[in-house]
């Protein structure tokens, strides 16, 4: 272990903010590697120590000091990089409130980014000088950005490090507005502050064990709080390195992922439940063969709902190369309580338990016998340091008894300020006390859970919201979305949900028709336009849509939509339906028969995207066929049925299916092409005529 590296478990008395961490590390661990950048998940691009990422920050502080930004809020609109990181500690240095964003891309709306900056009042934006042209045109479209002063950080000359003034700040400074992912009409920035993070950073440390002879390895998008507070933050508070990657190059080739933890043996790591489905869905027998995942220690399982089948399985296919169940460490966490709330401890086996249906819905906990249908949660482990969780009842507000589901309820010095400029929504969501003990504050989660055995296990949610792939989204601005994307609609009579399918989050839409457009009805072109515009305007997939008879969908005596009804008509088959589509699902994975039919027959499940192995000439048609024959299979469409001049989101395809057509199309093209290239080029049309001038251009230099 370094001979410098603090006693970490006094640091919540020696470091009061982040900014204190951080020089400490600069001035007793200069030349420590901190953090690396690997280009397409594989090529070392960037790397940082303390001392470099402090003079950085130092310069990019000065910088800001010098415009008089200090105390105001700033966007951060990085694209995958060290930049993020540099800029983000230079907000910290110069007391500047960082607000992380997705920045934007082409073709795409502004309408979140747009929501944020008017909530936040932000004045300046940080960004690279690759991406500030683009990002320049995207504020011309918009009124709100015409005095949005635009910076790039990568342009500071970092002579002016020497200049800098060290802020004023404290522990109870705010650190960041991290805004959470959902509504984009009415976005809510959470406040966190320096202590807030410097407690769940302690937390983190104690529950998972991360030190200095810790390696982190991340592909979480740092504008989330999984990515930004354990990929980027914890690894600084441990005093390890950590090598990152960006979100795409592992949607694109899971492989990658799991390579890094191999190649540099990192002890932790993280991602939400979908990532280890993927991993299990895209490797191959010989591919695994190839890793060794046994220096892996921890690895947390979070930011959507953990499934027991997907841990058992991510195990059963990686157990040969050295990962251990126990590895796994589901948790439970949200932005306002800073990130992690409860955890499984790092080297203990999470615990299942099953319990029958029939109780879950009258809100209690019987335990499954195992001759009656019932359902398997996985333990969230047990709260730490001095955070206390209850579970009370929503609307009595009494704490709940053992054995019921109830309301979670948070308090502890993780628990965030409150939201940014919303002094309503802050005394609802983080000032609730107990009605029969008077206890409190509390955060208020809006999740279902219960204990058992001490352990919090996770029972659902009390709000609406959709959590996809990490994600969250607010049901009503999807169905806004959908009654919006055609006249044959009914307004206010549509119900946005989701369900699961083979262990995935997966989107449902259920919308009523006007009754004047029912005898000549247009299912096809009605339901390709909902896709289209949620693919849009939310980059979402559609999983199924429902056409209604008028006046048919479920609504309370007051008018208002129940979502949960529908669900259940969904899955019961009792809607009155004059319209649907629902694509068709993707066959579960299982292992024994993936073995059994090697890899050889695994290879066959993908050949369509790969090159053939006899000569093919790349013509303006090949491609077009190819492109057709990639999105009927996977989309599970007929090949008839897509329109080369019609638009990709027409289709309902999301981001991370719009990453991996580039991906497998590069690989076959043998062209490097970029991961946004099918929002620049939105149909079938466009894209063959650009792919064929690409390729011609490849011929002739070779």
């Amino acid at each position: 272990m370094n001979k410098n590296l603090h006693d970490l478990s006094k640091s919540q008395d020696q470091f009061k903010t982040l900014v204190e961490l951080l020089v400490d590390r600069a001035k007793h661990q200069p030349q420590q590697t901190a953090y690396v950048f690997l280009r397409e998940g594989e090529v070392e691009e960037a790397r940082l120590t303390y001392a470099q990422l402090d003079e950085k920050a130092r310069a990019i502080a000065t910088y800001l000091q010098s415009r008089k930004a200090t105390g105001e809020r700033v966007l951060l609109l990085y694209p995958p990089g060290l930049d993020f990181i540099a800029a983000f500690f230079g907000c910290l240095y110069a007391n500047v409130v960082a607000v992380p964003v997705y920045p934007p891309k082409r073709n795409h709306n502004l309408s979140r980014l747009q929501a944020i900056a008017t909530d936040a009042q932000t004045k300046v934006a940080l960004t690279v000088s690759s991406t500030i042209e683009l990002i320049q045109s995207k504020f011309a479209e918009v009124s709100e950005f015409a005095d949005t002063q635009l910076l790039a950080t990568d342009t500071v000359a970092i002579s002016q490090a020497a200049n800098w003034q060290p802020p004023e700040i404290n522990q109870d400074t705010l650190a960041f507005l991290q805004y959470t992912s959902g509504s984009t009409g009415k976005p809510k920035g959470v406040m966190v502050s320096h202590h807030n993070l410097l407690r769940n950073s302690e937390y983190m440390r104690q529950i998972w064990k991360c030190d200095s002879n810790s390696v982190m390895v991340t592909w979480l998008p740092v504008f989330h709080d999984m990515g930004l507070i354990y990929g980027v933050l914890q690894p600084l508070y441990a005093g390890c390195p950590c090598y990152m990657m960006s979100p795409t190059s592992f949607i694109q080739k899971p492989l990658r992922w799991l390579q890094a933890v191999s190649q540099y043996k990192a002890t932790h790591s993280g991602s939400p439940n979908f990532a280890y489905e993927l991993c299990v869905l895209k490797t191959t027998p010989a591919e695994r063969a190839s890793l060794d995942l046994s220096s892996w220690q921890m690895t947390l399982n979070g930011a959507e709902p953990v499934r027991a089948s997907t841990l058992d399985k991510f195990t059963e296919a990686f157990k040969s190369v050295g990962f251990q169940l126990e590895t796994f460490s589901p948790g439970y966490g949200l932005a306002e309580a800073t990130l992690a709330i409860v955890a499984v401890p790092v080297k203990e086996a999470a615990n299942y338990y099953s319990v029958q249906t029939a109780s879950l819905e009258q809100k209690e906990v019987v335990e499954s016998t195992g001759k009656e249908k019932s359902q398997t949660f996985v333990s969230c482990g047990r709260p730490g340091i001095d955070t206390k969780v209850v579970i009370a009842n929503p609307d009595t507000l009494n704490q709940c008894q053992p054995q019921e589901i109830g309301e979670i309820w948070i308090s502890g010095s993780t628990v965030a300020q409150g939201y940014w400029q919303r002094p309503e929504a802050t005394k609802e969501t983080f000032g609730a006390y107990l009605k029969d003990t008077q206890e409190g504050p509390f955060l208020r989660t809006g999740d279902l859970g219960f204990f058992h055995n001490g352990e919090l296990y996770i029972a659902g949610r009390i709000k609406d919201l959709i959590i996809i792939r990490g994600s969250n989204h607010y049901p009503q601005d999807i169905e806004q979305t959908v009654e919006e994307s055609h006249p044959a609609l009914r307004l206010g009579s549509c119900a946005a949900f989701s369900v699961d399918v083979d262990g995935i989050e997966q989107l449902v839409i259920v919308q009523e028709v006007e009754r004047s457009y029912l005898r000549n009805l247009n299912s096809q072109e009605i339901i390709g336009a909902i896709r289209k515009a949620v693919s849009q305007k939310h980059y979402l997939q559609v999983y199924a849509v429902l056409l209604l008879k008028t006046a048919t969908i479920p609504k309370t005596s007051s008018g208002k939509i129940q979502r949960r009804a529908c669900r259940s008509g969904f899955l019961d088959q009792t809607l009155n339906v004059v319209g649907e589509w629902v694509q068709e699902s993707p066959q579960s994975v299982d292992l024994e028969q993936l073995q059994i039919e090697s890899e050889s027959s695994w290879e066959n499940m993908r050949d369509f995207a790969q090159p053939q192995t006899t000569v093919q000439v790349i013509t303006k048609e090949t491609i077009q066929t190819w492109l057709i024959d990639y999105l009927s299979k996977n989309l599970h469409i007929s090949a008839k049925d897509i329109e080369i001049t019609e638009s990709f989101a027409y289709y309902g395809i999301d981001s991370n299916f719009a990453t991996n057509i580039v991906y497998d199309l590069s690989e076959w093209l043998k062209l490097d092409l970029d991961p946004t290239l099918l929002w620049e080029y939105p149909s079938i049309e466009s894209l063959v005529e650009y792919l064929e001038s690409q390729h011609k251009q490849l011929e002739t230099v070779a």
